[in-house]
């Protein structure tokens, strides 16, 4: 982004709805950062107005001090060496005298571990993003510059140790310094000139690239949840059909390692929660035989669902949509045929739709960190690793066609339901579900993080969770709820349910848990229609005479005469959820 696109980028009215407020804690001036920063925001946040705090020049400190007592949105941390001590930077004139430098390793310990205290504080009130120092450092020791200095090793140490214990905070994300050089080299970083003369010390280049970056981590775009990949000459080297089971290769001894490369970066992405189908033009027996071989780097557990067969593939596709229960533009497919890749993407709109390059090989590699920025995210909970069996689970509940048989599948099915009622903080999974769930959603509302946190830790504020398996598996925290008491009644004003727990009467279950805990006779809820969130509409008219258009009212007899059996063993809890 150049600097006049960033400029015209704000200077675009925004009538946008609540604002994103954003501290940025630097000690040098934040200049055309704050404008690049603020832009990138800007654009990542379509439905908010974005503002940007900053604080006193040389004073990082002070400014995340600021912060706790007015916390933000997220807060930003862009630490350079004068950071550590004024004396790194060049335009401090404190002399750097060789008996010195250890002096300076010290002070620099001493304050990261005060910025690291100060973050570790406001982390639990707003998510903090950090990064490094990211300047060359200047020559202040007096070995020459192909040999690395003592003092450069202790800082070196300071701040891998900094990083690693601060990063493993909840609410705390360390911008990659790996990311950054790859993408903005060191060398052409710095600018001396504009340092000396106003305390600004970025190459436009690097002050774009930065505050890319510091945009992405402060308000993190949606992960995709799914990748459909094809097999010849994708998944492996060869034609299934012509080729035979036994000559297909994906390794070294036959020039096919690239392939194999790519299966180990799609079992990682299985097992982090990403759901992997596959659609392949081939025999339904011959494709099972091949992906039973047990020398391949992904196997069957990991492949849901997998769609063999002659039709076109973009009716492969919208099944495997189906069966995940997304839309297109929570997926990718992956193609070495860019004919095949056109018919898909004209047929599903949104789908990213990415060539598989057989001949290159680096190519191959690169696409590996393109599916980490596609699907990356910064933790893996239990839900995410339960996600494939859980929609596996899901086909047994599906081919349950008439109500007499879906009635025996549910009294047969052994269900384990666990409502919680929690208590501040509250875990970071809800909000996640909340976020990410359109379809059994009452009213669409997104929260942000500091903004979520606020909310729940209202002393008036419920927040119902429920947790399901049954004897096809565990589907984890699959429910959320949140409201609040009002005289003779509850006012629901969040409810999200997965698409993966549908039709297993979850729903009744916690409408039932707040008419009986909080003994009221009248339940609000803050619906409204949104273009998703159909099945909660659907859901609500079988309690209602018809789909509610707004906001309703339920009453507890009205409930009572139109709840179906639930079988489900039932344990309700009380807990702090870290």
């Amino acid at each position: 982004m150049k600097l006049i696109e960033a400029l015209g980028i704000l200077k675009k009215p925004n009538t946008a709805g609540r604002t994103f407020h954003l501290v940025l804690a630097c000690s040098y001036t934040p200049l055309h950062l704050l404008t690049f920063l603020q832009a990138h925001l800007t654009l990542a946040l379509a439905q908010r107005r974005v503002e940007v705090r900053t604080g006193l020049y040389g004073d990082i400190a002070g400014t995340l001090r600021q912060a706790l007592a007015e916390p933000g949105d997220a807060v930003v941390i862009a630490l350079e060496w004068p950071d550590l001590d004024p004396r790194l930077g060049i335009r401090q004139l404190a002399g750097w005298p060789p008996e010195t430098l250890p002096e300076m390793a010290a002070e620099a310990g001493r304050r990261l571990a005060l910025i690291g205290e100060l973050a570790t504080v406001i982390a639990a009130q707003s998510p903090v993003v950090v990064s490094l120092p990211g300047l060359p450092l200047a020559p202040v020791s007096f070995q020459p510059s192909r040999q690395q200095s003592p003092l450069e090793a202790a800082l070196a140490v300071s701040l891998a140790h900094f990083s690693a214990e601060l990063g493993a905070v909840a609410g705390v994300t360390i911008l990659n310094p790996r990311e950054l050089d790859r993408i903005s080299p060191p060398a052409e970083r710095h600018d001396v000139k504009a340092e000396l003369a106003s305390g600004f010390p970025y190459q436009m280049a690097h002050a774009d690239a930065l505050g890319g970056l510091l945009a992405q981590l402060a308000a993190p775009p949606e992960p995709k949840k799914g990748l459909i990949t094809d097999l010849d000459d994708t998944l492996w080297r060869g034609i299934l059909g012509d080729d035979g089971v036994a000559a297909i290769a994906w390794d070294q001894e036959h020039h096919a390692a690239a392939h194999g490369y790519y299966q180990q970066i799609l079992q990682s992405l299985a097992r982090s929660g990403v759901l992997v189908g596959v659609a392949s033009k081939n025999s339904p027996a011959i494709v099972n035989e091949a992906l039973a071989r047990p020398d391949l780097v992904i196997g069957p557990a990991d492949l849901f669902p997998v769609e063999a067969g002659w039709g076109p593939k973009s009716e492969a596709v919208a099944r495997i949509l189906q069966a995940w229960n997304i839309g297109a533009g929570s997926a990718v497919f992956i193609d070495d045929s860019p004919m095949e890749l056109e018919e898909v993407g004209r047929a599903h709109p949104g789908l990213e739709c990415i060539l598989f390059p057989k001949q290159d090989a680096a190519a191959v590699y690169q696409l590996g960190y393109r599916l980490r920025e596609l699907f990356g995210k910064s933790e893996v909970r239990q839900e995410d690793r339960i996600r494939s069996q859980s929609l596996r689970a899901n086909q047994e509940l599906h081919k349950a066609g008439g109500a007499a048989d879906m009635e025996t599948f549910l009294r047969e099915a052994g269900a384990q339901l666990t409502l919680t009622w929690l208590q501040p903080p509250v875990e970071p999974r809800v909000l996640e579900l909340i976020n990410k769930t359109n379809q059994f959603n009452v009213n669409g509302r997104r929260y942000g993080d500091a903004e979520w946190r606020d909310y729940a830790a209202r002393p008036e504020t419920a927040v119902l969770v429920a947790e399901y398996r049954d004897k096809y598996g565990p589907l984890g925290k699959i429910a959320a709820l949140a409201g609040t008491r009002q005289d003779n009644g509850f006012h629901i004003e969040t409810w999200v349910l997965s698409c993966r727990a549908f039709s297993r009467r979850i729903e009744h279950h916690m409408l039932r848990e707040i008419f009986d805990t909080h003994a009221v006779d009248q339940v609000t809820v803050a619906y409204q229609p949104t273009e998703r969130n159909g099945p909660s509409g659907e859901f609500f008219a079988t309690l209602l005479d018809a789909a509610p258009a707004g906001p309703f009212v339920l009453d507890r007899e009205q409930f009572t005469a139109r709840c179906p059996a639930l079988y489900h063993a039932r344990a309700v809890e009380t807990a702090v959820k870290e």
